[in-house]
C-alpha cells in the first residue's frame, strides 16, 4: 500500500474541499490514487459537503423535545451558517429529529453515531453530511442536554423564545405523582421555564446553590471598589454585605420578580402553587441556551492543521 503523506492529503483536500480525515480515508481506500480517491469522495457525497466544513456556523436553531409523559426532555442547539437555511423546513425537521434522538445519548459523539431516525441505514453524522451537501452550508450539532426524572414524581418542561434563538429546559419535582399530574403544577413548570428565558442573568435556582468561590469573587470585587476606599472597615463590611446579597439574588430564579405579576417573586409563586397542590414542590434545575453564544471564528495555519490531523491517526 502506498504511503499516505500529509502532502497527498493536502492536495486531495484542495481539489475536493473534503475534510482531512475523509481525504486520508479516501486515499487509503484507493491505495494513494488521488483520482480514484476523488471519485470515492464524490460517490460518498463527502466532497461537496466537506467543502463547507471549515465555515463558521453561528446561526441555526435551539429546539427541545419533551417525552409525552413529561419525564424526559432535551434542549439542543444545531448550527448552520445563515438564517436562510435555519428557516428551511428540511433543517427544522433535522433539528427536531436530533432533539428526539438526543434523549438517549450521553454526548454529541454518541448522538452522531446513532442510526438516523428517518433513515436507519446511515448514522446521524452521515445524514448531516448529506444535509450539508443538499443545503450548501456547514451544519454542526453544537451541544445538548437531557433531563430524565426516572421514577421521581415531577415534570420536565421547556420554552423556546424568539423563533429558536433562546431555549430553556427545566425540571420541577414533587412529593407524589398526584401532585405532578395536577394542572397547576404543570402550569407552574411552563411559567418557570418562560421566566428563565426572560432572565438572562439567572444562573441558579436559589442563593444556596451559588458556589462559595463565586460569592468570594463578588465580595472581592465589591471590597476593591473606589467608593469604599475611605470608609472604616466595619462600615465597608456592612455595605459590601448588602451589595453582595443584592447581586446574588440577581443570579437566582426564586428571587426574581414573577414576569406575570411583578408584585410577587418566583419564590412566592412556588408557595402559592404548593398550597394548591397540597405539598412541597421544587425547581430541581434548568439550562438556558442562547443561539450562537460564544462562537468565534478561529484562524488556523493550514499546513499545521494537516500535520496535526495526520499525526492523530
Amino acid at each position: 500500500m502506498a504511503e499516505i503523506s500529509a502532502k497527498l492529503v493536502q492536495e486531495l483536500r484542495q481539489k475536493t474541499g473534503a475534510g482531512m480525515m475523509d481525504c486520508k480515508k479516501a486515499l487509503k481506500e484507493n491505495d494513494g490514487n488521488i483520482d480514484a480517491a476523488i471519485d470515492w469522495l464524490r460517490k460518498k457525497g463527502i466532497a461537496s459537503a466537506g467543502k463547507k466544513s471549515d465555515r463558521v456556523a453561528a446561526e441555526g436553531l435551539v429546539d427541545t423535545y419533551i417525552q409525552p409523559d413529561g419525564k424526559v426532555g432535551v434542549l439542543i442547539e444545531v448550527n448552520c451558517q445563515t438564517d436562510f437555511v435555519a428557516r428551511n423546513d428540511a433543517f427544522k425537521t433535522l433539528v427536531k429529529n436530533l432533539a428526539q434522538q438526543a434523549a438517549t445519548a450521553d454526548s454529541v459523539e454518541s448522538l452522531l453515531a446513532q442510526p438516523y431516525i428517518e433513515k436507519a441505514e446511515v448514522t446521524v453524522d452521515e445524514f448531516i453530511k448529506e444535509s450539508i451537501a443538499t443545503l450548501g452550508e456547514n451544519i454542526q450539532v453544537r451541544r445538548f442536554v437531557n433531563f430524565s426524572l426516572g421514577d421521581t414524581p415531577g415534570v420536565v418542561d421547556s420554552y423556546i423564545h424568539t423563533g429558536g434563538r433562546v431555549g430553556v429546559l427545566l425540571q420541577v419535582i414533587a412529593k407524589t405523582d398526584d401532585a405532578a399530574g395536577n394542572e397547576e403544577f404543570k402550569k407552574f413548570a411552563k411559567n418557570a421555564a418562560m421566566q428563565v428565558a426572560a432572565c438572562p442573568n439567572v444562573e441558579y435556582v436559589s442563593v444556596d446553590q451559588i458556589p462559595a468561590e463565586t460569592v468570594q469573587k463578588e465580595k472581592d470585587i465589591e471590597m476593591g471598589k473606589e467608593d469604599l476606599a475611605n470608609k472604616p472597615e466595619n462600615i465597608r463590611e456592612k455595605i459590601v454585605q448588602g451589595r453582595i446579597e443584592k447581586r446574588l439574588k440577581e443570579l437566582t430564579l426564586l428571587d426574581q420578580p414573577y414576569i406575570r405579576d411583578q408584585s410577587i417573586s418566583v419564590a412566592d409563586l412556588v408557595k402559592q402553587v404548593q398550597s394548591k397542590v397540597g405539598e412541597d414542590i421544587t425547581v430541581h434545575g434548568f439550562v438556558r441556551y442562547v443561539l450562537g453564544e460564544g462562537i468565534e471564528k478561529q484562524e488556523s495555519n493550514f499546513a499545521e492543521e494537516v500535520a496535526a490531523q495526520m499525526g492523530a491517526k
